[in-house]
Parts: structure tokens; C-alpha cells; sequence
């Protein structure tokens, strides 16, 4: 909603935004755009009436702007139907989506888009480093953008992906998550059945081979939802991919790897980006590229540069040794992935992790057994307790407790800590925390949200 607000900006409109809350990134972006915004939600924000009120699907029924929008019959729309009709249509739109990976993969695209000589325009749920902003409006043919599988309004459930009209889809991998509006895998997967059924036959479908709910949905269709485009396939785990890697090698500084095309060298890539799926991110990214007509060394050159994402594996400082990294990682599989990524960046130094249980999908039990595991790669576990834990029944909730003590079994330092809220729970790790570190640690934070900006505590502390 941010990024969009920026677009709509640059268009030249006016541009205001309510929220309950505002945290960086984005709070940071907002104040550089010079946006005004609203702490807090009231009808007086919407007078003058706006043309258009653009409702984002964090609000429903009962947000007194919404009602005010709804009793005055003044113009409203969804996020992703702006999007569509002010700078999709068209264009040709490549969406990045899939559980995991979204934010990074737009990123990297757009950046190769960038130094390809496309000057494309993108919308991104996070700032790119490359270009020190989460979107870019240009004049030409072409629109990468984030495709979200949540839903779009209170008015309108299905994902937000399904309005961006797709011609060229990177599809990375599909897991269960969002189990505040899927009951269940199967109801995930029919919203990318719908995806790709989307792309026109001229279109591309660049295909995640290393998950196999990928798999599943491009080699078993379910009539009327198959693929009618050409499909690109990519991976490292499965050798039945058309675009894989070799020769991969993880050091402090870089990743190297041997991009291959029908198991012939392709294209010899470096990237300050760690762990293997930044190299399923690359990959993906360069089939797109080779679709798009871009030249191999423009590629290489971008991939080599690319400054990756705020709040993605994001370093926040180094303090006496001491280095505390941001991550919006939240999904067992990502935590893990992360995690690993970490350890091979590092090495021999020891990794704390600090995680925050914010997402629906977190809070539930849903994965109670799957976060220890998740854990594997760090040496030193925090779980702050779930947040807004009275919105869930104690039932349902994942229990923390047990995450701490399946981790104690294998052996790991593990602890609960935390307070009433967020801002509580990011002090009391802090006290904890900053005695027990020394030169050399590695700390991992990971939420979905600001976490009480304990990343700036616990820099502060250490000092």
C-alpha cells in the first residue's frame, strides 16, 4: 500500500493513507515520499472526499473510514485493481510469485530489467537497495510487480495476483500458509491452479521444479485450469529441470555458481546473495531474462551488483563484533532456509536466533512440530511469546513452551522471553541478550512486523 501510494504520487495525484500504525521500511519510505498520513483511523481523514479511496485488505467492516466510504457512496477500490488499471494494463506484467521468495525474486528481476536497458516499472513489498525505493514509474512496455496470494478486500477474497494480468509468471515454490484465510494446501493451490491458467499462449510459465506442489500443478491440471503457455523449468534439488545450477560455492563475500540451460553452461554467476534459495531466485530470474531477449553479460552484471532487500537477510550493524541482521522471515521453511543461509555466510561464528511468532499462520499450531526443526542451523534460540495471543483460542495456538523444549533436546541454549506486547517482549530479550553476546555472534531477528524496533535496542545495548 505504500509502494502504491508512491506510484499514485509520481502519476501526480495527491496522496493521504490512514493506518493504525506505521514501521520501517515503509514508515521511512512514506516520510521521504512525503506523504501525509494518519495515525489512527477517522471519517474527518476523508474530507475533502477523495476520488478515489483505495481500501487495503488489513481493514474490514467496522473501520470508521470504510463506513464513512460505504454511507456516502464516495468511489472506492482495491489495492490490486489500481494497480491494474493505472499502470498494468496494457503492458507486459511478469509477476514473481509462490510462497517464498517474492520480494527478493522482483527484486533481483527488476534490477536486471534495470542494467538490461528495459527500464521497466515495478511494484515490490519492500525497498530494493538498487534503487533506494519499493516501486519505479516509467514510460516503458514493461511491469514486474510482487504477486501476493492473499486476498485483495474486505469485498473481494480472492489474491491479489489474479488482477495483475500475467504474460510472464515466476512461480518459485507453493506451501501452506495465510491460515487465517486457507482452511487448507488444497485451498491454496486453487488459487495458482488459477494463476497460471491466466497466462495468455504467448505468455511464459517459469516453473519452481525443486517444489513439488509446483510440479503437481503444471504435470496434473485439473480441467478447465491447465497451462496454455510454454513452460520454463528451473531448479538445483531435481535434475529434470531445463535451468539449473553447478559448481555452487558459498563464501563470506559472495555465492558462485554455474547457471545451466538443458545441462549446458549458460551463464557463470556471482552474487553477494547467500544460501541456495537466492541461487533458485537467480535462476528463475535469468530464464525470465532469456525470454525477454536481455544479453547473458547484462544479466551477469546486474546479478553480480544486485544490493538485495531491506529486511532481507539485511545487516543492521556490526557493534564490538557483534552483528544483528533483520529478516522477515516467519514460515517454518523460510526460517530454516535462512537460517542455513546464514550459517554459510558465517561459518565459524556463532548463530543467535530471535524470532518473533507474529503471522496467523505462526500463531497456530499448524506447524508446532516443523519449528524445531526449522531452528536446526542456529546455535542460540529466542522465541518471544505469540503476539496478540487473546486473538487466537488457547487451542489453536502454537505452543511455544514445547518449541523451547524440543529444541533443549537437542541440545540447544533455548528460552522463551517476552512481555505483554511487542515493545515489552524486544526489551526483556534485550536485558537478556546483550550480556550473553561477544565478538563474533551472529544475531538473526525474524518477524513479520517492527518487533518493538528491537533491532535498535539491542544495536544500542551492545554499545
Amino acid at each position: 500500500m505504500a509502494s502504491l501510494a508512491g506510484m499514485l504520487k509520481a502519476q501526480g495525484h495527491r496522496v493521504t493513507g490512514s493506518d493504525k500504525a506505521f514501521y520501517p521500511p515503509m514508515s521511512d519510505e512514506l516520510v521521504r515520499l512525503g506523504i501525509e498520513t494518519f495515525i489512527g483511523f477517522d471519517a474527518k481523514n476523508l474530507e475533502p472526499a477523495p476520488d478515489v479511496v483505495v481500501v487495503g485488505n488489513a481493514t474490514s467492516r467496522g473501520n470508521v473510514e470504510i463506513e464513512h466510504v460505504l454511507n456516502h457512496k464516495l468511489n472506492y477500490a482495491s489495492m490490486s485493481e489500481v494497480v491494474r488499471e493505472n499502470f498494468i494494463r496494457g503492458r507486459h506484467s511478469i509477476v514473481c510469485a509462490g510462497t517464498h521468495g517474492k520480494t527478493t525474486t522482483t527484486s533481483i528481476l527488476a534490477w536486471v530489467m534495470e542494467v538490461g536497458k528495459l527500464d521497466p516499472s515495478f511494484l515490490i513489498g519492500g525497498v530494493a537497495e538498487n534503487f533506494g525505493s519499493s516501486f519505479k514509474v516509467t514510460g516503458s512496455n514493461y511491469f514486474a510487480i510482487e504477486g501476493d496470494e492473499y486476498d485483495t478486500a474486505f469485498w473481494d477474497k480472492r489474491p491479489k495476483f489474479l488482477s495483475y494480468l500475467p504474460d510472464t509468471v515466476i512461480l518459485n515454490n507453493i506451501e501452506f500458509d495465510h491460515a487465517d484465510i486457507y482452511e487448507n494446501l488444497e485451498a491454496v493451490k486453487k488459487q495458482f491452479r488459477l494463476l497460471v491458467n491466466l497466462i495468455p499462449n504467448q505468455g511464459r510459465l517459469i516453473a519452481g521444479w525443486d517444489s513439488p506442489v509446483v510440479r503437481e500443478i503444471v504435470l496434473n491440471p485439473i480441467a478447465p485450469q491447465g497451462v496454455w503457455c510454454p513452460i520454463e523449468t528451473f531448479g538445483i534439488d531435481d535434475g529434470a529441470a531445463k535451468w539449473s545450477a553447478r559448481k555452487l560455492e558459498f563464501t563470506p563475500e559472495e555465492t558462485r555458481f554455474m547457471a545451466t540451460c538443458e545441462g549446458a553452461d549458460f551463464l557463470e554467476v556471482r552474487t553477494p546473495l547467500s544460501g541456495k534459495f537466492n541461487v533458485r531466485n537467480c535462476l528463475g530470474v535469468i530464464a525470465a531474462a532469456e525470454s525477454l531477449g536481455l544479453e547473458r553479460q547484462l544479466v551477469a552484471e546486474a546479478l553480480a551488483t544486485f544490493k538485495s532487500v531491506k529486511r532481507r537477510m539485511q545487516v543492521r550493524g556490526v557493534v564490538n563484533g557483534i552483528t544483528v541482521i533483520d529478516d522477515f522471515a516467519h514460515h517454518p521453511t523460510a526460517i530454516k532456509e535462512t537460517l542455513e543461509a546464514v550459517k554459510q555466510k558465517y561459518p565459524t561464528q556463532r548463530i543467535v536466533a530471535v524470532f518473533e511468532p507474529r503471522s496467523w499462520t505462526t500463531r497456530k499450531k499448524i506447524f508446532q512440530d516443523e519449528y524445531p526443526k526449522s531452528f536446526a542451523p542456529a546455535d542460540y534460540v529466542i522465541l518471544a511469546p505469540i503476539f496478540e495471543a487473546h486473538r487466537l483460542a488457547s487451542d489453536d495456538q502454537l505452543s511455544v513452551p514445547q518449541v523451547i523444549e524440543d529444541l533443549k533436546v537437542q541440545g540447544k541454549m533455548a528460552f522463551e522471553i517476552g512481555g505483554a506486547d511487542s515493545n515489552a517482549s524486544a526489551d526483556a530479550i534485550v536485558r537478556h541478550l546483550a550480556p550473553e553476546l561477544r565478538s563474533g555472534d551472529v544475531v538473526m531477528i525474524m518477524s513479520n512486523g517492527g518487533f518493538g524496533g528491537i533491532h535498535q535496542k539491542l544495536l544500542s545495548a551492545i554499545k
